[in-house]
């Protein structure tokens, strides 16, 4: 699953840069962005949760700045943008994971301690 999801979050890259410079025609580049994003959340660590939050935030922002350069300024606002979608999914499915691994330890410890096995008697 890790090379899966290594795999997606390559492709979510290579078409938020692509994406920003050729226009792709009736392609739901959004979409497909974030779908590649949720399988690469899959793997995310979670002492990486915090940098791609703050990524998310950061990324309009060097976006606008980008747009200010003459020429280019809007394809790399456009990079920015299709980023920030492939990572918002990847955030996104990371963070299911972790309100998943929550609740079932919420579940499991309303049954209360588990019983010892008996061992058997040699």
């Amino acid at each position: 699953m890790t090379k899966v999801s290594g795999l997606a979050r390559t492709l979510y890259i290579v078409l938020a840069l692509v994406a920003g410079f050729v226009a792709l025609g009736t392609m739901p580049v959004a979409l497909v962005l974030v779908a590649l994003g949720l399988i690469a959340g899959i793997t995310l660590p979670k002492e990486k949760m915090v940098l791609a939050a703050a990524t998310i935030l950061a990324l309009p922002t060097i976006g606008t700045a980008l747009a200010k350069i003459p020429a280019i300024g809007a394809q790399l606002n456009a990079v920015m943008i299709n980023l920030q979608l492939g990572m918002a999914g990847a955030f996104a499915m990371a963070m299911v994971l972790i309100l998943y691994e929550l609740a079932m330890e919420g579940v499991t410890g309303l049954m209360g301690p588990t019983p010892a096995r008996a061992t058997a008697a040699a």
